[in-house]
């Protein structure tokens, strides 16, 4: 598989990775109460990388799977960033945070009542999710993200 469309299916233990890598522009699937066996069968159906901190799971044959060991989020992005051989997508793809969904763009002028006074006015481009409907701009959280992919080890350009 294509390292730069590399989708991967999240466990139960691995939730705010999922949202970091959906963050990071990777179709990563996340279900709180999903068995191991439909894991399993939804990651081959989906020909999905499955990441888990189980290791009983990992050791199973069949399909892709990675053992996450670390427990922090910035060891776990630092794992996958460089065992799958991956680098953020952010110029690519932004996927919605919650559900995954691809961000689409929307005009600043149809949004102006869904979002503060203040992020209206200092900011100039928005997304809108199609699936939860949320509103996305490149606030003071984007500094933040940044900070932590440097210190996993990746520089965004300035355009990210």
């Amino acid at each position: 598989m294509n390292p730069g469309r590399m989708k991967f299916l999240a466990d139960v233990m691995l939730g705010r990775l999922a949202k970091w890598l959906r963050i990071l522009g990777y179709d990563t699937l996340y279900f709180r109460d999903m068995e191991d066996r439909e894991l399993i069968r939804r990651a081959l159906q989906d020909d999905r990388v499955l990441l888990t901190r189980d290791r009983e799971l990992s050791r199973r044959d069949g399909f892709r799977v990675l053992l996450i060991d670390a427990e922090d989020l910035e060891s776990q992005l630092a794992q996958i960033l460089k065992t799958m051989n991956v680098e953020p997508r952010i110029g690519d793809e932004i996927r919605c945070p919650l559900c995954n969904r691809v961000l689409e763009d929307i005009s600043r002028q149809d949004i102006e009542d869904e979002v503060p006074r203040y992020v209206w006015k200092t900011h100039r481009e928005f997304s809108r999710c199609p699936g939860c409907g949320r509103i996305f701009w490149k606030g003071t959280h984007w500094d933040r993200i940044r900070e932590r992919l440097r210190r996993v080890g990746y520089h965004l350009t300035a355009d990210d």
